[in-house]
Parts: structure tokens; sequence; C-alpha cells
């Protein structure tokens, strides 16, 4: 077996089983990261320690230990402290500054025996949903090396997709774990808000923050989630048959042609399978979600990014950050905070009562529809082209490029519910994923349903001819 694309549990159940030792993977991980240069998955990638770590797994391995991860590396995103990395958050200001101690998760995947090979590229500043970093150069996309991964956990996807390492972790505030997991054909959790810590990881909203994992399938999410969470309670059984699922129709309007297709066949699947697909109608969801607005988010940044680079010992204040960002969008995004604008209270009193009857909406919509969660594609189209960050064509239109790739993924941020992404579908050589969405809590539950579906819904491998087209020689 090839357990270079295997997943994390059959490469730790096959060190646990003496079948191959975390030395000898690693070896073969470090060859193919150095192959596939042409990515720019990686921004920093510690060959070295990489060994060091395998050598001391082995020996932990032999003398009987056995641990959820021992031997496993996960790959972290820019804008998450480890020890031995520099932390960037993929901006110039804090580029090679390295980290004082692990971020609370990284202590996690430590104690489980995970490796840390290094840290994925990430859009600048995690203001993004491209990963077409001016700072640390764009990231490809493994499926298309001319198209993005998404963002702003474009690395970590990536990295998983090529089979650099076996998982991720990414950080996800509108869709950031989510939609690079559509884009790159790989699964990608959003735990419910506050479900694991965010110690130690760079901020923007603290209201909509949380880490998540990457990975081949959703059983090596499960077991990632309930290592960042030390939440190890089962999944409950589920099977398909009779199972609940609402099909919101906001979520199904403005595809293009290409998911629209793979996205209906998906569902077909579904029925096949004996799943109960039921109609939704999320009324006002649009407005609420603009009401939800993104003031907020500007002022949890403003107020908590000075006190992370504060506590961080970093050689800049906030001010000098923003001054040097590099990427043209998240600049224009973040003018107002460099020009001192303020954020008024009365904006925030509107954006917390916006969430408020988001979560009402929700609550009603679910016990309406009496569903356990909701499907609906992840991203309304395939992965864009890398350089174009402004504009997007669906159904004929120009749409502003963040707003449409957000679309679906945006309202259960701000809602802060569970959101799982799997692959469904390639179409005209890129990944489809669907989304399934359930209430604020039920994450347990979300992933046991995705476990489920992963029976009509396989991982998609990315195909030998494509990994040869891009690594070099």
């Amino acid at each position: 077996m090839d357990w270079m694309d295997g997943t994390v549990l059959a490469i730790r159940d096959a060190l646990a089983a003496g079948q191959v030792s975390s030395s000898g993977l690693a070896e073969q991980w470090i060859a193919r990261t150095q192959q596939s240069e042409r990515l720019n998955a990686y921004v920093a990638f510690d060959a070295d320690e990489l060994r060091r770590q395998a050598q001391a797994a082995d020996a932990r391995l032999a003398a009987g230990e056995r641990l959820p991860l021992l031997g496993v590396p996960i790959a972290l995103k820019d804008n998450i402290d480890a020890l031995g990395f520099a932390c960037g958050n993929g901006t110039r200001a804090l580029h090679g500054h390295p980290a004082k101690r692990d971020a609370v998760l990284v202590q996690r995947l430590r104690a489980a025996g995970a490796l840390i090979p290094g840290k994925a590229g990430m859009h600048e500043l995690a203001f993004g949903v491209t990963s077409n970093n001016a700072v640390t150069g764009a990231i490809r996309n493994p499926w298309h090396p001319e198209h993005s991964p998404g963002g702003s956990s474009g690395g970590s996807g990536a990295v998983v997709a090529a089979g650099l390492a076996p998982a991720a972790i990414g950080t996800d505030t509108g869709g950031s774990v989510r939609i690079p997991a559509a884009f790159c054909g790989i699964a990608g959790f959003r735990p419910s808000l506050g479900r694991g810590s965010s110690a130690g990881v760079a901020p923007i909203a603290a209201k909509r923050d949380v880490a998540g994992p990457l990975a081949h399938s959703v059983a090596d999410l499960a077991l990632l989630d309930s290592v960042l969470t030390e939440d190890w309670t089962p999944l409950p059984e589920m099977a398909l048959r009779g199972l609940r699922l609402g099909v919101p129709d906001v979520f199904w309007q403005g595809l293009t042609p290409e998911v629209e297709a793979v996205a209906q066949a998906a569902l077909a699947q579904l029925r096949e399978a004996g799943v109960v697909l039921v109609p939704m109608r999320f009324e006002g969801l649009d407005r609420l979600d603009a009401q939800a607005n993104f003031a907020e988010v500007l002022f949890e940044f403003q107020r908590d990014m000075p006190r992370y680079l504060q506590e961080r010992g970093a050689s800049v204040d906030f001010a000098e950050m923003l001054a040097q960002v590099g990427s043209p969008d998240v600049r224009e995004l973040l003018h107002g905070l460099r020009a001192g604008a303020a954020i008024t209270q009365d904006g925030l009193r509107l954006a917390e009562r916006g969430r408020e009857q988001l979560q009402a909406s929700y609550r009603a919509a679910f016990a309406a529809a009496d569903v356990a969660a909701v499907v609906f594609p992840t991203v309304p189209c395939t992965a864009p082209r890398i350089g174009e960050d402004d504009e997007i064509r669906i159904q004929g239109r120009s749409l502003p490029l963040f707003p449409a790739i957000t679309r679906n993924t945006d309202p259960g941020s701000h809602a802060g519910l569970p959101g799982l992404s799997m692959p469904v579908g390639v179409s005209q050589g890129l990944p489809v994923g669907m989304e399934i969405d359930g209430l604020p809590g039920t994450d347990k539950q979300v992933l046991a349903i995705g476990m489920a579906l992963e029976r009509v819904w396989p991982r998609q491998p990315l195909p030998a001819a494509l990994r040869a087209s891009w690594q070099a020689a």
C-alpha cells in the first residue's frame, strides 16, 4: 500500500502494527515536499526536525507506547504558534518571527504523539479566500496549479491534497477551512464556536474564529476533533435510511453549471441511499447574515490583535503591522483601520442582534423541518484562477469574488454552527464540495452523518498524472 496518500487512521494503525516506520515515511514525505515546491504549500518546512521527531516516535512505538497520533505528521497553518517554527500569519511584519510557546491546540497534538513537519501558507492575515499572498507568494491548487486552493487556509488544503502530510490544521472565520477543503477535493471541519481553544492562534474575530482539521476522510476529522477538543465521546450511530437532511433553497441558488450538476448528482445518491431530503426556506437569511456585519470583525480584530502582538513579544505594534501589509485586497479591506476609523457601538449592537436572530432562524427552520442537519454546495463555484482575485462570473453575472465564494459558508460561521465540507465529485478537472451544517453543539452528530455519507460520497484521490505534472524531476 502507498501509505503516502493514506488516511491518518490507516497510517497510525500501520505504525502501531510495525508495518512501516515513522522515519521511513518521513523520508518519503520530505522527498515529496521537496519535489512539490511549485505548489508553495508550505512557508516553513524543517526536514531535519521532522526526522528527529520521527525517530523519537519510532523509539516510543518500539517501547510499546500507543497514542492517537503517534508518529503521524500534522501540518499547521502559519497563524498557529508552534515552538521551533516561525509564526508569520502570512504577513511581512511577522514573517520569520519565532513562536515563544505552543498554541494550546499544538500542545494537544504533541501530547497525542503527532509530528509537526511545518507551517502551511495562508491568505495574508487570514483576510481572504484565494491564498494569493503578495508577501509569501501564491499557493497553488494540486488539482490545477494555475488555480487557487481557496483560503484563507489554502496551504493547509494544498498540503493534504498533494499528499505532503495526511492532515493539517487550519482556521475558519467565514469559511477558511471549508472553502480550501472544497477546492482541493478533501474533507474539512469547522467546529462549533468555542468548542476548542484559540489560545496561541492569531485572532481575527473572537465571535467567529475557530481552528479545525483538514484530512482525507471524515473519520480522520473526527479523530483530530477529539484530540483538539479533548472530547472523546464516541460518535453516535448513524444510518442513512430515514435520515432527514434539509435542502435550504437559499444555498442552492446562483450556482455555476459545473457545481450545480455535481451537487444534484450527489443529492440523487443520497435519495438512492434512503436519505429523506426536506426542502427548506430560510426567510430573511441574507438580511440577517448581512446585519451580523463585517464591522464587528474589524472591531474585534482591532481589539484583539494588539494584545496578541504584545503577548508574543512582537517587534512591531498593530499600526506598524498594518502599514506593512503587502496583499492589495487585504490592504484595501483594512484601509479604514489604518486611517484610524472607529467602529460605532450602534454598529456593534446591530451586528449582535443580527447574530442572535440568525441563530434563532436556524433553530426555527431545523425544528419546523425536523431535520438533523442541512446539506448544500460548500462554494457556488469551483476554484478560480490565480490572479482573478476581484470578480468571478456566475450565471453570466460578474460578482465580487470574496462575498460570492463565502456566500454559503458565511451564515453558519456567524451563527457558530459546526460545518463539514466533503468532496462529492470533479467538474472540468476541479473538485466540488458539499457541506453538512448542524445546530451549535451537534458536532459529533455532524461528523457521524459525514462518516455515513462517505459510503455514498467516497474520497476523491488526486490522479497520479496530475502529481507528476507539477512535481520536480
